[in-house]
């Protein structure tokens, strides 16, 4: 359920009657010597590669630095790391594109997390994510989106809780992120995740699933912090399904109750 401006929905289609589900044919064998100057030739661009690389120097890196690219690891930024906030939510983000990732991020995994569908904790949250003027209108949307009737259809009580002996599992694991817009007032920050969820229990009717989505988060600077002003939520990219075992009911609870979660700062 996505409680964003943007209630759009996407999923990723295979190419029909394709036997590789990522589209490529499957070529025929080269002869060992048109294989082995291949290889030779690879190897060749390879050393060039890493010598041009290691070259250093240059002015390339002034401009390119202001904005991020389109993909970048996560490295070590020189700021001061993020402390902990309330409701054990992460604060005190760096003022500039990297803290707005890294809010976003931190956000997002609290957003999709077990602990808003408890009421207590849901306006802990509220608090802490959204900027001063939205927290009113959006505990209201909250509590409607997760009444009672919707948490009893996921097997849930009144409180969030899963029946005795069961547990329920929301833990959201962001893959990337996207600064789309930046100034120093606000930001527009793509967060692409991965997550499970569902109720481990031996009897129970919602087994727990792995889900892959993304988060567009409209953040704002206020009160020395980035703070969230509206967020939408979109299926997918999501990677062709693998062959691993599934779990048991209680490999899965044990392992939620035993890892717990990150930080995540740039």
């Amino acid at each position: 359920m996505s409680l964003g401006d943007d209630t759009g929905r996407t999923r990723t289609r295979l190419p029909e009657g394709s036997g590789d589900p990522y589209g490529g044919a499957r070529r025929n064998g080269r002869s060992s010597s048109r294989s082995l100057v291949t290889v030779v030739g690879v190897v060749v661009l390879l050393i060039a590669a890493i010598a041009f690389a290691n070259r250093g120097g240059g002015d390339s890196d002034g401009e390119e630095g202001a904005d991020s690219p389109k993909a970048a690891a996560t490295a070590p930024s020189g700021e001061k790391p993020v402390s902990a906030g309330a409701a054990g939510i992460p604060a005190g983000f760096a003022h500039d594109r990297q803290g707005a990732e890294s809010a976003a991020a931190n956000y997002a995994v609290a957003l999709v997390s077990a602990d808003i569908l408890k009421p207590a904790r849901r306006a802990e949250i509220v608090r802490q994510v959204f900027v001063a003027d939205k927290q009113a209108s959006l505990e209201g949307r909250f509590d409607k989106a997760y009444s009672k009737e919707f948490l009893s259809s996921i097997g849930l009580d009144e409180n969030g809780n899963a029946a005795p002996g069961d547990t329920y599992v929301s833990r959201t694991m962001p893959i990337g992120t996207k600064v789309t817009s930046y100034s120093d007032v606000d930001a527009t920050v793509d967060v692409w995740c991965s997550g499970v969820f569902g109720t481990a229990g031996e009897k129970t009717t919602n087994p727990v699933t792995s889900d892959w989505f993304t988060m567009t988060l409209q953040l704002r600077w206020a009160d020395g912090d980035w703070k969230v002003d509206s967020f939408a939520q979109k299926d997918g990219p999501a990677p062709v399904p693998g062959d691993d075992k599934a779990s048991t009911a209680e490999e899965m609870a044990t392992a939620v109750q035993e890892y717990g979660g990150f930080t995540y700062a740039r």
